[in-house]
C-alpha cells in the first residue's frame, strides 16, 4: 500500500489510500458519508448503516477493509475504507442530492491516478491545482509541495532502516517536531486549534521551511550514521529536529517575533474569503 493522499470534494476532505499491486484507491467510508450526509456524527451514521446492510443480507459491510489513516490527533488508526466500486454501491444506500456529483468525482480521481502513473508530474499539477482551490497563495504552495517532496525522502529512509509506517513514523516525527518546536504534533495542533486538519496545511512559510529543514537534516544525518534500529533512530530524529530549533532561535533573536504561532488557516482570514499567505496576518485574539 502507498499514496496516502487527501482528497478534495466540494471543499471537502477525504483520506485515501492508493495501493499500487492492485491498482485501487480506498477511501475512508466515515470521511464519505461526512460529505453525502453532512451528520454531526457520521461514525454514528456508518455505524448504523452498517448494522442495516448486514441484516439485509448485504456484502458491502461485511466486505470492506480497514487500513490505517491518519486521524484528527496525528496518528493513524484501523479505519473503514472501500474501493471506488464499493463506494458506488454504497452512495445507492444513502439518500443524498451530493449522490451523483461524487460519483462523478470518485469516477475522476480513478482516472487521474492512472494517467499519473504514466505521467508522475501529473501528481504535482493536480495537488498544485487543488491548494489553489482552497485559497492559498503561490508561494505558499510552492513551499508546501516541496515539504512534500522532503518528507518523502524522510520516511523512504526511515523504510531502508526497517522501521513500521504508523507508530513508529508517528513517534519520531513527534521528536522531530517537539526538537525543533517545543511541542509534540498534538501540542502544536492544539496550540493552532486544529482537530481533523492536516498540521503542516496550517504553518505559515517560516514554520513549514523551518520543519523542512529539520525533517532534512534528520534523512541526512540518518544516511551518515547509519542507525540500527528504531532506538538509534530517535536519537537521529532529536538530532535533527535540533538543526531547525538553532536556526529558529537565531532568527527570532534577529527578528523579535516567536516562529511557532496559533496562525492558521482558519483565523488568517474568514472563510469565505482566500488565504492569500500566511504569514501576512496576526491571529485572532
Amino acid at each position: 500500500m502507498e499514496n496516502s493522499a487527501v482528497k478534495i470534494f466540494d471543499d471537502r476532505k477525504v483520506r485515501t489510500l492508493w495501493d499500487s499491486e492492485k491498482e485501487k484507491w480506498y477511501l475512508s467510508i466515515v470521511d464519505v458519508i461526512a460529505i453525502l450526509t453532512d451528520s454531526p456524527n457520521p461514525r454514528k451514521y456508518w455505524s448504523v448503516l452498517k448494522t442495516r446492510l448486514k441484516v439485509e443480507g448485504s456484502q458491502l459491510a461485511t466486505n470492506c477493509s480497514q487500513l490505517k489513516m491518519q486521524s484528527g490527533d496525528g496518528k493513524f488508526y484501523l479505519t473503514d475504507v472501500a474501493d471506488t466500486e464499493q463506494l458506488f454501491r454504497l452512495i445507492q444506500s444513502i439518500p443524498s442530492p451530493k449522490a451523483e456529483p461524487f460519483k462523478l468525482w470518485l469516477a475522476q480521481i480513478a482516472a487521474e491516478r492512472l494517467d499519473e502513473i504514466q505521467d508522475p508530474e501529473l501528481t504535482i499539477d493536480r495537488a498544485l491545482d487543488q491548494y489553489m482551490q482552497l485559497g492559498y497563495s503561490e508561494h505558499w504552495i510552492n513551499q508546501r509541495l516541496k515539504s512534500i517532496e522532503i518528507r518523502k525522502e524522510l520516511t523512504d529512509e526511515w523504510k531502508k532502516r526497517g522501521l513500521n509506517e504508523g507508530q513508529q513514523f508517528a513517534t519520531l516525527t513527534d521528536i522531530i517536531t517537539k526538537a525543533w518546536a517545543g511541542k509534540t504534533t498534538k501540542e502544536y495542533k492544539m496550540l493552532k486549534g486544529l482537530k481533523r486538519e492536516n498540521l503542516r496545511d496550517n504553518m505559515t512559510n517560516t514554520e513549514l521551511i523551518l520543519n523542512m529543514l529539520a525533517e532534512a537534516s534528520t534523512k541526512d544525518i540518518s544516511q551518515a550514521v547509519n542507525p540500527k534500529d528504531f532506538e538509534e533512530s530517535k536519537k537521529v530524529a532529536r538530532q535533527g529536529g535540533n538543526v531547525a530549533k538553532v536556526a529558529m532561535k537565531e532568527l527570532e533573536a534577529k527578528t523579535g517575533k516567536k516562529v511557532v504561532t496559533a496562525l492558521n488557516a482558519k483565523s488568517v482570514l474568514p472563510i469565505a474569503n482566500p488565504i492569500k499567505n500566511l504569514n501576512s496576518k496576526k491571529p485572532k485574539k
